[in-house]
């Protein structure tokens, strides 16, 4: 790969063609599945859903202002996988926290340019590691080594935190502008935001492919475009559940890198959390605040 970043300009391009080349989509035969629950109050532009299955919690993060700005008006709810809030603000004066993921006992949330880690019993904050350049921390992911993946969206880059160290697994261009992380066995899965200008607006969809943790190598799983992706997550089955923020959509996506639309929502669909068992999905939607279950059940193939 590349290591430098390159940002485009192509201002001529439109949002409107931004969405068609993101595939052909009859967004009449496909709205919104059938809701389990939906937790409203107590939430202000929720950003990942994460389940902890040692803990048996769903934890939410809130950036509540900017995305981007220092200002400790952040927090991460705790929910149980009813939809009930146990917590409103489980851990509160965070700046703008996003993804989340555990570690043995520790959740992870990426804040701006540190991660930011929990004590799950006593939700006290053990950790704070500053990734120095970072530009916009996103997504996080682990591996059952311990190991902490987050994505640098705007640069271009995935850190990786193993043993108290920091280092890069991958940078340049050919990242797509990365956010949403996965780890599946020796690869990382990532969802790309897609091609962005320096006014971050989008000029290209981003694909969903997967980096070799030992080679590097980057294998794009849809051949094609997809979105401007957000979330991920495994469907239990080889295939994937992803989340499109711009464009609200919900995608499964197969071991063979086939997507079908399960949900044409409005914008703001962000970090997923997802029970393959169940077939449900919980759906942060940030611009809405709130997040909602949605029982994928009759939507997804048999296998």
């Amino acid at each position: 790969m590349s290591i430098s970043i390159r940002l485009l300009t192509c201002a001529g391009i439109s949002l409107a063609a931004t969405l068609a080349a993101s595939g052909p989509v009859r967004a009449e035969d496909v709205k919104e599945p059938p809701i389990v629950w939906k937790a409203t109050e107590g939430f202000s532009r929720p950003e990942s859903a994460y389940f902890d299955p040692k803990s048996g919690f769903i934890f939410v993060s809130q950036i509540s202002g900017p995305g981007g700005e220092r200002d400790g008006v952040g927090w991460i709810s705790k929910l149980d996988r009813s939809g009930k809030v146990l917590a409103a603000k489980w851990v509160d004066g965070l700046n703008a926290p996003k993804g989340i993921r555990s570690t043995g006992d520790t959740l992870w949330t990426s804040d701006l340019d540190e991660l930011v880690g929990v004590n799950i019993p006593t939700g006290k904050i053990s950790h704070r590691i500053k990734i120095e350049g970072a530009k916009f921390l996103n997504d996080v992911a682990a591996s059952e080594d311990g190991t902490v993946y987050v994505s640098d969206m705007l640069g271009n880059r995935i850190h990786a935190l193993h043993a108290g160290k920091l280092s890069v697994v991958a940078e340049g261009p050919d990242l797509e502008f990365p956010n949403g992380l996965l780890v599946e066995g020796d690869r990382l899965i990532v969802g790309a935001r897609g091609e962005l200008t320096p006014e971050m607006q989008v000029t290209k969809p981003g694909h969903l492919f997967a980096i070799d943790l030992k080679t590097g190598k980057k294998t794009l799983i849809t051949p094609e475009p997809l979105g401007v992706l957000d979330g991920v997550e495994s469907d239990g089955h080889g295939g994937y559940i992803v989340s499109d923020w711009l464009n609200g959509r919900v995608f499964h996506v197969s071991k063979a890198g086939k997507p079908t639309l399960l949900a044409q929502l409005t914008k703001g669909t962000a970090d997923l959390a997802y029970f393959p068992k169940e077939k449900l999905l919980i759906l942060p939607r940030m611009l809405e605040d709130n997040v909602t279950a949605y029982d994928l059940s009759k939507l997804l193939p048999t296998k």
